[in-house]
């Protein structure tokens, strides 16, 4: 199994699991480093005890599966590091002195809370005020808001901070929209702001300090925590960060090298713990001789399993805990008051800027501290397979193709200009080159990652949109092509994609980065023959809290096109997808496909149909291009969803088109008793049936809080637009509660109700209706778990064996 954009290394980590053969390739070096530590290094060392003196004596009473004793020695070493940093920088983190009401004594500093300031813009003041996006500390259910209270100085030209517990607090004094001055109330404007950062005159001042209490967090004002001096760091990463970069939105603010996203602080710590890689690894050498290992000289990059190659494994990895600390110990950290804890810097692929941030502290039992990093690094070794065979080597993914002998190719590729991986991760890579130089040279030869044979779209770095768009295409397409030329002939190959169609154009919808992905693949020579949505996405990633978010990757199986395969002309590609995609609509919908996912799941079908053709030719005689295609499938999409308009009720198919045209807003009742004629329906069988109100010449459909809840489904024209609307209502409550309706109106009724949903989330999406599209795409998203409620009898009924 060869994936050549293999990232992390999960798809031949899990091709490793199943006993497979696995081959990895990444350009970026970040990424090579994390694979070969979970598919190269593990099976080196599986079986092997730990060689740490603390766990040689453990050796008869335990058995050591795996890498279950790399994972103790990471632990092991990493402790080491702790101590011996603490006896260098621990006073540099500084216990509190807790007032009597705290119950006295000392605690243990979880974290230290920043806001950044400027220099107000109203001459009045003066001084400089904070930039905070938000001053709660907790915010949790059953518990007094805990909250920074600014106290405006107006004879010194000062803030301070004090704890509030209970109360309202104020809101913060940056948004969206710019900043506003605390002490005056004047406007201050993102470029006024970014111009002082660039100037070097934005500044900082601590309000308010996080510590560990007997009973939870306890939280003090600044006047608690004298800070120390800090000194100069040992090492600094100053290296530039990119001028213009996806994702990227520090530089305008004065941020232009690596070093500027971490205080003073942070820089000493990083620096600390980095240096102490080469004062551990001398020590577990020296171990690992007394355990017995060979002593041949031979490293772990040349393919070494002796006592130097094991020290190797071991600062391997202890480097990355160096990098998970780094993502949790910048500047570009927040506080997060419903969990009480830290958030890391990379909350999602992206580095915008934080305004009033974290700062962890590395010795501390809370989030953010050394230890819970490297047991985060432990428990992967851990749970590595460990088995078989595994390579993953630097290259391009075209390259690393031509090297493995017919491979069965599955991968995620890059998403077009999605995520700029290169860049983002030279905040990591900064630190693993100045960290793994020596134990991975070749990995770690570059000043920062490469970045011009990238295969994204980055418009800055290409020179134009266009030429963006046509280096991705061009790469893509040489990607595939290798892979159908030695691809295994037994097998497909395939490929995960998750991104999401967002530009709308004439005819439909389509979007750049599938429109070059599927270009590549059909100019390849490959044909779709499979594909199917699968659950990849985390429900809770930030990106999806509290949005219609892709939920699924789908997966798209390939092989090369016969050379005898016919061409179409747009009509027949027309005539096929007409009799293709209701079938292929109507499967996803019984498989409770999120809606969400609908739009990028019928590309799979629908591109089945289109890369059987070696050409489809427009009516002047030109092949059609794979963005014209995805439009004519989106819109086989909805005159599919369209159609089944026919099964619902009268009342409802007025419904639908009035809420395309006008949602739930009023619109003229002239208008609505139109609609209603032509719908074969009356506005006032609408109003009797309790889904619209007719007032003041205007009609609107009602809104699901209006409902009657404990309406009987058995009730004269309980219509299936009813049934949706109350089966969201009363999922808002909980989900028993709505599978007691679905048992009462019926399944049959129910599967209308759900296709229901789907129509209406596709007009939701269209119209930018973003909380009726996520009710609607929710509703289906837990539709398997209703209709298995649905199917089982009451609590009480179960409780006396009925």
């Amino acid at each position: 199994m060869l994936d050549p954009f293999c990232g992390g290394g999960a798809i031949p980590l899990e091709a490793q699991r199943l006993g497979l053969e696995a081959h990895g390739g990444d350009l970026n070096p970040v990424a090579v480093l994390i694979s070969k530590a979970l598919v190269e290094i593990p099976p080196r060392f599986a079986g092997l005890p730990p060689v740490n003196p603390g766990s040689r004596d453990r050796l008869e009473s335990e058995t050591w599966e795996r890498t279950q004793g790399l994972a103790e020695d990471i632990g092991f070493y990493g402790e080491w590091m702790r101590e011996r940093a603490f006896e260098r920088i621990g006073h540099l983190y500084p216990t509190v002195k807790l007032p009597a009401e705290q119950g006295g004594g000392e605690a243990r500093v979880i974290a230290w809370l920043w806001a950044r300031t400027v220099r107000s813009p109203d001459p009045s003041w003066g001084g400089n005020v904070p930039l905070i996006k938000s001053w709660i500390l907790r915010k949790k259910r059953n518990k007094p808001t805990v909250w920074v209270e600014p106290a405006v100085d107006r004879s010194t030209r000062t803030v301070s901070y004090r704890i509030r517990k209970g109360g309202a607090p104020p809101a913060g004094t940056v948004k969206r929209s710019g900043g506003t001055c605390l002490a005056t109330g004047v406007p201050i404007r993102f470029d006024y702001i970014r111009e002082q950062g660039r100037q070097g005159l934005l500044s900082r001042q601590l309000i308010a300090v996080a510590a560990e209490g007997q009973r939870g967090r306890i939280y003090l004002d600044p006047t608690h925590s004298p800070l120390p001096d800090i000194p100069e760091p040992s090492w600094k990463p100053a290296f530039a960060l990119p001028e213009k970069a996806l994702g990227f939105r520090i530089q305008q603010y004065g941020m232009t090298v690596w070093a500027d996203l971490f205080t003073d602080r942070q820089l000493v710590a990083l620096s600390t713990f980095s240096d102490l890689l080469g004062g551990v690894r001398p020590v577990v050498e020296e171990h690992a001789r007394a355990a017995g290992l060979a002593e041949d000289g031979v490293r772990l990059r040349d393919g070494g399993s002796s006592a130097e190659a094991y020290a190797d494994a071991v600062i391997t990895n202890l480097a990355f805990v160096v990098d998970k600390c780094a993502d949790y110990w910048s500047s570009l950290c927040s506080w997060h008051n419903s969990g009480e804890k830290m958030r890391s810097t990379f909350g999602r692929q992206a580095l915008p800027m934080v305004w009033d941030y974290a700062e962890a502290n590395p010795f501390s039992g809370s989030s953010g501290n050394w230890l819970g990093q490297a047991a985060w690094v432990r428990k992967a070794v851990a749970a590595a397979p460990a088995g078989g065979s595994g390579e993953v080597l630097q290259r391009d993914a075209a390259s690393r193709i031509t090297e493995v002998p017919s491979p069965i190719v599955c991968t995620d590729p890059p998403y077009y200009d999605n995520i700029g991986y290169a860049d983002l991760s030279d905040f990591f890579y900064v630190w693993l080159r100045r960290n793994l130089s020596d134990v991975w040279p070749d990995e770690c030869a570059t000043l920062l990652t490469p970045k011009a044979e990238e295969l994204i779209a980055h418009t800055h770095r290409a020179g134009s949109k266009t030429a963006a768009k046509q280096h991705f295409e061009d790469g893509m397409t040489t990607v595939f092509e290798q892979a159908a030329r030695v691809h295994h002939p037994e097998y497909p190959a395939t490929i995960f994609y998750a991104y999401k169609q967002k530009e709308t154009i004439q005819g439909g919808t389509a979007s750049t980065g599938w429109e070059t992905f599927l270009q590549g693949l059909v100019d390849a020579g490959l044909q779709v023959t499979a594909t199917w949505p699968i659950r990849t996405e985390m429900p809770n990633r930030p990106v999806a809290l509290g949005a219609a978010a892709l939920a699924s990757s789908v997966v798209i199986a390939c092989r090369p096109r016969p050379a005898d395969a016919p061409m179409a002309t747009r009509r027949e590609l027309l005539e096929s997808l007409d009799r293709r995609m209701p079938h292929a609509v109507r499967l996803l919908q019984e498989e409770a496909i999120a809606p969400v996912d609908m739009a990028q799941s019928v590309i799979g079908p629908g591109m089945e149909v289109f890369s059987r053709y070696s050409k489809v030719l427009e009516a002047d005689g030109t092949p059609m291009r794979v963005r014209t295609a995805l439009a004519l499938i989106n819109e086989a999409l909805e005159t599919a969803l369209s159609e089944e308009e026919t099964e619902f009720d009268a009342y409802t198919r007025w419904a639908v088109t009035w809420y395309d045209q006008h949602g739930h807003r009023p619109g003229p009742a002239g208008d609505a008793l139109l609609l209603a004629t032509a719908k074969n329906t009356s506005l006032e069988g609408a109003q009797a049936a309790g889904i619209a109100e007719s007032k003041g010449g205007q009609v609107r459909l009602l809104t699901r809080e209006e409902y009657d809840l404990e309406r009987n489904p058995a009730q004269q024209d309980f219509t299936v637009w009813e049934a949706t609307q109350q089966l969201i209502a009363r999922l808002e409550h909980s989900e028993t509660r709505a599978a007691r309706l679905l048992a009462q109106v019926g399944l049959g009724i129910g599967g209308r109700a759900r296709r229901l949903a789907y129509l209406l989330y596709q007009t939701a999406d269209r119209r930018g209706r973003t909380a009726d599209a996520a009710a609607y795409n929710s509703l289906v998203r837990v539709w398997i778990d209703l209709a298995r409620l649905a199917s089982s009898p009451p609590p009480e009924e179960q409780d006396l064996g009925l």
